[in-house]
């Protein structure tokens, strides 16, 4: 038995846990609205403390302690976003988070609407995912009616029409065919109906 074995650094390194992009992007939303939840916390309880200073003249905000986080979102809740969250595609995890965190800045939201803007985002991000595929799909089927209509009219256009040989008789012909034919001049092709 080798001394090696029983070392640790001498195994290959483990790789990362084998999950799919879809638990991947769902685990990265729902990080993403932890900790907007709790940035929109911090900042509300710097609001009251404002307010409070303001409204008593005095502070007294070093005698207040605060649990480290006390709003949590209801388990209905957060399976309906997980949810959700699973219809973002990876591509589309980085445009969400980058549209939520645009959102929070411009609204600046209580700790109980983070949950309904990042709602709102995920609905967003899914409808412009719908609307991709409709557009994608619309244009394939359009893409596949131009190759069969294109092919039905080269099909047409393989048929070649020569007006010099018709089976209709007509006066014209008659004529010509009891007349020598005389030669044409160097520049004018000759033509001639072959019988």
């Amino acid at each position: 038995m080798s001394l090696a074995s029983w070392f640790r650094w001498s195994e290959p390194p483990s790789r990362i846990s084998q999950r799919s992009p879809t638990e991947m992007v769902v685990e990265t939303l729902m990080m993403e609205l932890n900790w907007q939840t709790k940035q929109a916390e911090k900042q509300q309880r710097e609001r009251e403390k404002e307010y409070r200073k303001i409204k008593t003249g005095v502070d007294y905000g070093w005698l207040v302690s605060y649990p480290k986080h006390s709003y949590d979102i209801s388990p209905g809740e957060r399976l309906q976003l997980e949810d959700m969250c699973t219809k973002i595609p990876p591509a589309y995890c980085g445009p969400v988070i980058l549209r939520f965190r645009q959102l929070v800045a411009e609204y600046e939201p209580e700790v109980q609407e983070v949950s309904r803007l990042f709602r709102s985002v995920l609905q967003e991000a899914a409808d412009r995912i719908k609307e991709e595929e409709d557009a994608e799909k619309l244009a394939r089927q359009w893409n596949t009616k131009n190759k069969t209509s294109l092919s039905l009219t080269t099909l047409k256009s393989r048929a070649r029409i020569s007006p010099f040989i018709s089976d209709i008789k007509t006066i014209s012909e008659d004529v010509e065919r009891d007349s020598q034919p005389s030669r044409r001049v160097w520049s004018m092709p000759e033509f001639r109906s072959a019988k």
